[in-house]
């Protein structure tokens, strides 16, 4: 591995190795800052585990409880992309420990491993299958259709990539790429066992979001949403994803705060597409006049690797071939936060600057 050029090279040493090691971490710091002022923990039950693992959602409040401005960060939506969301989590409470302050009544919020049985057994999805970022739907209503998955949902579990490929190519000729994408990715409701499944009930990481906005009362604050993701996109690339309808308060907000940076699917110009049942939704109900929310993005390697290794993971676990398993996990931690120190030293600089930016834009309203 080559050695950063911009920052101490002991930055790095919050990237982890492993959920387990990564959530020890984040309680100690938590522990130890003095900007802490509560903490509160989600264990997820009836799943079997190692002995030595815990699996829960950890939650730090840093500054005043009464702060009318909070920024929430959140890591692991996707458990596997916990090892970078961890990374900027540890790496802003190392900071505050060397005196980076907080302006007054503002208040930040981590959420830690928002699904981590994802993040302990590098998989995007949760215990059930679920993939968190597609389960903010409403369960009482008939779900989503994604008749484009149907249409590929056999090419999927193709065991031939070549034939696999030759298939996917023959459906973007046919409808285009956008639409290509939106079949795969942008959230099914009859798969359990395929990728981007949103599930049919609440997941156990939606239950901690719904608990901790009332807990906490977030709908009466003004609030700076940022969850951290990453696989999709230019290497190194941390792109800003602003999700709210076009013309609404949030929208502009986010336009405001971070800059012309920002990308947004509504208008065609982020590596993302439209999705069904997005965390971002959540927040946008809770918020209509003001603050904003958005998916800050580290790109790894191109989207047709990122299809590739998801689909083998999720074809190694509907076949429970342990083999197939054990070399999914090295390929989908490579994918989601390679080993490269440049492409992890651009990860903390770009996290450290959107921090900031949300910081800036919540204390000047």
């Amino acid at each position: 591995m080559s050695l950063p050029v911009a920052l101490n090279v002991e930055a790095l040493n919050v990237f982890p190795g492993s959920y387990r090691q990564a959530r020890a971490r984040f309680l100690e710091r938590v522990s130890s800052c003095s900007l802490t002022q509560e903490q509160q923990s989600y264990p997820v039950s009836g799943v079997l585990t190692r002995p030595d693992t815990v699996l829960s959602t950890e939650l730090a409040w840093l500054g005043s409880r009464q702060a009318a401005r909070v920024l929430v960060l959140i890591s692991a939506t996707h458990g596997i992309e916990g090892f970078v969301g961890a990374a900027v989590q540890n790496d802003l409470l190392a900071r505050f420990q060397e005196g980076y302050a907080l302006a007054n009544d503002t208040a930040v919020l981590l959420v830690f491993a928002l699904n981590p049985y994802g993040f302990a057994y590098h998989r995007r999805c949760d215990e059930k299958g679920i993939d968190l970022n597609r389960n903010f739907v409403d369960f009482n209503k008939a779900l989503p259709a994604n008749p484009g998955y149907q249409d590929l949902q056999a090419s999927i579990y193709q065991h031939d990539p070549g034939l696999r490929d030759m298939e996917f190519q023959r459906y973007r000729d046919i409808c285009g790429r956008t639409a290509f994408e939106i079949a795969i990715s942008g959230g099914q409701y009859t798969d359990p066992d395929g990728p981007f499944f949103g599930g049919h009930e609440p997941a156990h990481g939606r239950r901690v979001i719904e608990h901790l906005s009332e807990l906490y009362q977030l709908d009466s604050r003004q609030l700076a949403i940022i969850d951290v993701h990453s696989g999709l996109g230019p290497y190194a690339h941390g792109e800003v994803i602003n999700d709210h309808p076009l013309k609404t308060p949030g929208y502009e907000v986010a336009n405001l705060w971070y800059g012309a940076s920002v990308t947004a699917p509504a208008t065609g110009n982020s590596s993302s597409v439209n999705k069904q049942g997005l965390l971002d939704y959540h927040w946008h109900a809770l918020m209509p006049q003001r603050g904003c929310c958005v998916t800050l993005e580290f790109g790894s390697y191109h989207t047709e690797r990122l299809f590739d290794v998801i689909l083998e993971d999720h074809r190694a676990w509907k076949a429970f071939d342990t083999d197939a398993m054990r070399d999914s996990a090295v390929a989908m931690q490579e994918h989601f936060c390679p080993r490269d120190s440049y492409w992890q030293e651009l990860v903390l600089i770009k996290a450290r600057q959107v921090i900031q930016q949300a910081l800036d834009g919540l204390r000047h309203g």
